[in-house]
């Protein structure tokens, strides 16, 4: 998907919601496990119920992979069941020497034909730069993270500047604001005006709003642009509204409650 045609899309839904399908089989109501894929089969669901909120959906890969052939078959179906219309990150957070990652490219943007991928930037260029090489896709590069472990690398001091700061600014120059986002927390919302400074064009993947304690009026006021330039996702507030059989309703209640809000926001 290409930087105009995702801005579009926000514009037109006046939405810029990422539902997060970070599914947990044990989560999920018990009723679906009697299916022959029960993660496929409530992600289809929440797809279904949330899809005129939201421009985009994000599957947190380790969830699948931690069940095996089964979850990395139901992640396959999952991305075929989201409409084309709606913007597909793979939450991977991969990042290894120039080689692997191109191998890593390759997965999610071939085989599995994700529209983006989040990657882990710090074993530098040649880590991220296959990811950059692919028309019409996305790297989501780990600039300021909302746990509370970015303290211990990401909030320290190199010289003058955060580590965050230089991954940002270094990393702005190594792509363009038409195949490069950076994930910024929700819960780092007083460092929003700074970064905007150092990547004004660029988007944001801003996980951390709802369940992390995040806030959508906030984040809104402090980073949204002209061309919108913010990717809101909500996992958990939303897909795990209910744990019974009314989720479906529960899940598209709550997604309408954020579009409403966003609303006020897109221009």
């Amino acid at each position: 998907m290409t930087r105009s045609q995702l801005i579009e899309n926000i514009r037109q839904k006046k939405s810029y919601l990422c539902v997060g399908l970070d599914t947990d089989i044990t989560r999920i109501p018990r009723h679906l496990l009697s299916y022959s894929d029960p993660v496929f089969e409530f992600n289809k669901r929440i797809i279904d119920a949330t899809k005129n909120h939201c421009v985009g959906y994000k599957l947190n890969t380790a969830f699948y992979e931690a069940l095996g052939l089964i979850g990395w078959e139901a992640m396959e179906k999952t991305i075929a069941h989201i409409p084309s219309t709606h913007f597909k990150i793979a939450d991977a957070k991969r990042g290894d020497i120039g080689n692997t990652s191109a191998q890593y490219a390759k997965a999610f943007f071939e085989t599995l034909n994700f529209d983006a991928i989040t990657v882990a930037p710090y074993m530098g260029e040649d880590s991220v730069r296959p990811f950059l090489e692919y028309e019409n896709k996305w790297a989501i590069v780990l600039g300021l993270t909302s746990n509370a472990g970015a303290k211990d690398f990401e909030l320290q001091k190199t010289g003058d500047e955060f580590l965050y700061e230089k991954v940002i600014s270094t990393i702005s120059r190594w792509g363009t604001p038409e195949n490069t986002m950076f994930v910024i927390g929700a819960t780092q919302s007083s460092q929003f005006e700074k970064i905007r400074q150092l990547s004004p064009d660029h988007f944001y993947l801003v996980p951390g709003v709802g369940a992390q304690g995040g806030s959508l009026k906030e984040i809104s006021e402090k980073a949204i642009t002209k061309d919108c330039g913010i990717l809101v996702n909500v996992s958990r507030d939303i897909i795990y509204s209910s744990d019974k059989e009314d989720f479906i309703e529960r899940a598209a209640i709550k997604a309408l409650q954020y579009h409403q809000e966003m609303m006020i926001y897109v221009t």
